[in-house]
C-alpha cells in the first residue's frame, strides 16, 4: 500500500482568502500545540503566551512523514518561535517554516488571528 502526501504551501497574510475557525482560545493550550483539522489538513496550533502570540503549521513532520508537530517542544533560537519535532528533534521556524537545523525539510505555515477570543487560520 503506497500512501500519498500531500504537500502544502505556506500561506502569506495578503493572500488569505478563508479564515477558517479552529475553536476558542480556551480549547489551546497555553505555551504548547494542538492539533486541527481543515479539509483533509491536520494543522498544528501553537500559542506563546510568553510573547502573546499564536502560529499554525502543518502537522505533518516532513522527515519521518508523521502527522506530530502539534506535540512537539516549543521555544525560539535566537528570538525565532520554532517547533522540534517530538520524533527527531529536528526544529523549524513557526514564522516561515525554514528548518533551523540547516536540513531541506521545510513545513508550511499559516497565518493566525484572533478576535473575541476565537483562533482563526487563514487559507488561500
Amino acid at each position: 500500500m503506497q500512501h500519498i502526501i500531500e504537500q502544502y504551501n505556506s500561506v502569506n497574510p495578503v493572500e488569505v482568502k478563508n479564515w477558517f475557525h479552529a475553536g476558542k482560545i480556551s480549547d489551546f493550550p497555553t505555551d504548547g500545540g494542538a492539533c486541527v483539522k481543515y479539509e483533509s489538513r491536520q494543522i498544528a496550533v501553537f500559542h506563546f503566551n510568553r510573547i502573546a502570540k499564536w502560529y499554525a503549521c502543518q502537522n505533518l513532520c516532513p522527515h519521518k512523514l508523521e502527522m506530530v508537530l502539534s506535540r512537539g517542544m516549543t521555544g525560539d533560537d535566537q528570538g525565532i518561535p520554532k517547533v522540534a519535532c517530538p520524533m527527531h528533534k529536528k526544529t523549524f521556524s513557526l514564522e516561515d517554516g525554514n528548518n533551523l537545523n540547516g536540513d531541506d525539510y521545510k513545513i508550511a505555515v499559516y497565518p493566525v488571528k484572533i478576535e473575541d477570543e476565537n483562533v482563526y487560520i487563514g487559507f488561500s
